[in-house]
């Protein structure tokens, strides 16, 4: 099986470009490496029915379910747009990330 490689990170601010929930933004929670997917806050909300124990009381809850990582799309800090993103080195040779439709750093 391939490794996931992406340019998203964790706590960057996506928006959703397909599936019922297309149009709605939020952060990146984590990943899911082997299924290519994120979790992002708010997005794809799912029903767990929950068994009661010690640790819990039970009952449904609601919680964000994997969506594909394709299925996202970065919006960036400076023009608030969905965007794909580049990498470039600075002349101190750092590797940055860059917005492709304005061109600041992110």
């Amino acid at each position: 099986m391939r490794k996931m490689t992406t340019k998203l990170k964790k706590n960057d601010k996506v928006r959703v470009i397909a599936g019922k929930d297309k149009g709605m933004e939020g952060t990146i929670i984590s990943f899911v490496p082997k299924k290519s997917s994120v979790i992002v806050e708010g997005v794809r909300m799912i029903k767990k029915h929950v068994k009661a124990s010690s640790a819990n009381k039970g009952g449904i809850i609601e919680k964000e379910a994997p969506i594909h990582i394709s299925n996202v799309m970065l919006v960036c800090p400076h023009c608030n747009k969905p965007t794909r993103i580049g990498i470039k080195f600075l002349e101190s040779g750092e590797k940055v990330r860059y917005c492709k439709k304005c061109g600041e750093t992110i």
